[in-house]
């Protein structure tokens, strides 16, 4: 396409040349805006003054000279008005952009709702002329998907140089995950933990597509890839979390085993929320019977609007607190224990609505033996939400993760023996029913028996202390320390000031603080700490994900926005424009 050329009676319109990379555009004298080269024609540039500028209609060009004069003297001076106002414009660009990626929104969200809703508080509160100057902010939706590009490589290129050269001994840990969005497309998530500046800090390393298959293969090609490309030493990685997915966790050629052919010494971690979800999966044919009666009961009203309208009148006629029933979603962790609470709380209504409508249904909430096993149904499944929840979230280390399944495994026996005895009390729901017969109060105590043998055997950890060292040097026996270790161990426990260190902070701040003086042992310790436990921080990602990638947006490449989404290292604003021809609105 033919490049338009400044006329120069265009200062007629308030239009001077501006050149940018060698093309001519037009720039207003009085707002400063600049257009595009598409826009050096009469009839825009006069609509710019009618529109913009309607008092300076009819000026004469001598008037626009002299501003086109001290517009032109401005320019000339890097440190004046105009530089540093301009400068301030790309600034606050820059940090729209960053919280429309924060909330998750559509890019054009700057130009169609934030600029618009800006420009009508400054125009009342402050006036006309803070609007002219708030109107100069770039927020288009090329603008901001620009913007968001720009700092999220900045935000990688300061992750991947603390995983390299800032991370206390040079180690850090992985987790990785991939699911499907909604065009279909498989992304893979790896997030990083390290320790930098006295910190452990976790970090998204990348989200890649994966084009093809999801095999191990796939997974190992892409970490491969993204190491090559930063140059990350795979020596310097010591550990890998992942779910139980075959391509995981694979003995011959899953992804577990694909990396400990690159780093023979890493920790290998099977996901220990999933692993909870597989130790409570099996039900005895008592409970997992009245546990279907409960999904088929939720579906029959939930899947038909006319029947979900009509049980949400019946509540309200009933004064009940809630009014909807709960979806069963396999894949959602806490669904289970959700879905029987409810039905649970509302089974005398469930038992009205269905007592015409589906009969055979309706009959079992009328069986003491069906609500016996549908109140134990309830208890169990809140205390394997409770450790759930205890999993989930930031910051934790396996030995967090070890007491709080050793704990509940405990619990497990504890509840058998209780329950073999016909004590129910620690089951509210289960000890509101008055009469359970001793075939209930046998399959419960079974279910508890066969519930701590599942978890005993899906968490080898808990029969073994790999930790012990770790968790209070000060205690430890010293011929159960290696060799290499125990004369440095020993000058620790001697250590006066790392004794009251240890009483007043976490364990691995702990090995942190000392690592300068005793570097052996800390970096023994801390390659057990380091390691993720579950791959939370990839199922919470995949939750942002379908925020951000929607259905309107299928099209979406997410890497840029999710990284921005979810980092907590800011980008370094200010000298992204300090790179960037700075350009006000147009």
């Amino acid at each position: 396409m033919a490049k338009r050329k400044f006329n120069q009676d265009f200062i007629k319109y308030g239009f001077t040349s501006f050149s940018d990379r060698g093309e001519e555009k037009g720039q207003c004298v009085i707002c400063y805006r600049v257009l595009s080269n598409e826009s050096l024609r009469p009839s825009k540039l006069q609509n710019h003054l009618e529109k913009n500028h309607p008092g300076l209609k009819g000026k004469d060009i001598e008037y626009f000279k002299r501003l086109e004069n001290g517009l032109k003297r401005q320019r000339l001076d890097k440190t004046g008005s105009f530089a540093r106002t301009d400068k301030k414009l790309t600034e606050a660009s820059f940090e729209v952009s960053l919280l429309i990626a924060k909330q998750k929104k559509a890019h054009n969200i700057g130009e169609t709702l934030v600029k618009p809703s800006a420009l009508a508080m400054v125009r009342n509160v402050l006036g006309e002329e803070s609007e002219r100057k708030i109107k100069s902010i770039p927020l288009s939706d090329n603008t901001v998907q620009r913007r968001i590009d720009l700092m999220a490589n900045d935000i990688k290129e300061q992750v991947v140089t603390e995983v390299k050269d800032k991370s206390l001994f040079g180690l850090f840990a992985l987790q990785l995950d991939e699911s499907t969005d909604v065009s279909s497309a498989a992304q893979l998530m790896a997030f990083v933990r390290y320790v930098t500046e006295k910190n452990v800090k976790e970090e998204l390393l990348f989200c890649s597509e994966l084009e093809t298959t999801t095999k191990a293969k796939d997974v190992m090609a892409k970490v491969e890839d993204f190491f090559d490309k930063e140059n990350i030493s795979w020596a310097s990685l010591c550990g890998v979390c992942t779910d139980g997915a075959p391509a995981m966790l694979g003995a011959k050629s899953g992804f577990q085993t694909l990396v400990k052919n690159k780093a023979p010494n890493l920790v290998t971690t099977h996901c220990f929320i999933h692993r909870a979800a597989l130790a409570s999966k099996t039900l005895p044919d008592g409970l997992k019977c009245a546990f279907d009666v409960v999904v088929k009961s939720v579906n029959y009203i939930k899947n038909s609007a006319l029947n979900t309208r009509l049980f949400r009148k019946l509540c309200e006629g009933l004064n009940s607190e809630h009014k909807q029933l709960l979806y069963y979603t396999k894949v959602r962790w806490l669904s289970r224990g959700n879905l029987v609470a409810r039905v649970f709380e509302l089974h005398d209504e469930i038992k009205v609505f269905l007592g015409t409508a589906k009969p055979e249904l309706a009959v079992h909430f009328e069986n003491v033996k069906f609500l016996s096993c549908l109140a134990y149904l309830v208890d169990i499944f809140e205390a394997l939400n409770q450790l759930n929840l205890k999993m989930q979230g930031k910051g934790k280390d396996i030995i967090q993760f070890v007491d709080f399944t050793r704990a509940f495994v405990e619990k497990l026996g504890n509840w058998r023996r209780k329950v073999t005895n016909g004590n129910f009390d620690m089951f509210h729901s289960f000890a509101c029913i008055s009469d359970v017969d001793d075939e209930i109060r046998d399959e419960v105590a079974d279910h508890l028996g066969t519930l701590q043998t599942e978890f005993k055997s899906y968490f080898p950890e808990l029969s073994r202390d790999a930790f012990t060292l770790v968790r209070n040097p000060f205690r430890v026996d010293i011929e159960q320390v290696d060799d290499e270790l125990q004369d440095e161990l020993i000058d620790l426990r001697n250590d006066s000031g790392c004794r009251d260190l240890f009483e007043d902070v976490p364990v691995t701040e702990f090995w942190i603080q000392v690592s300068s003086s005793y570097s052996q042992i800390s970096k023994n310790c801390l390659m057990k700490l380091l390691p993720f436990t579950t791959t939370w921080l990839c199922e919470s990602a995949f939750s942002s994900l379908l925020n951000i990638k929607s259905k309107p947006r299928n099209r979406l490449d997410v890497a840029a926005d999710i990284r921005c989404a979810l980092s907590s290292t800011a980008p370094r604003i200010q000298s992204l424009v300090d790179k960037l021809q700075q350009q006000p609105s147009h």
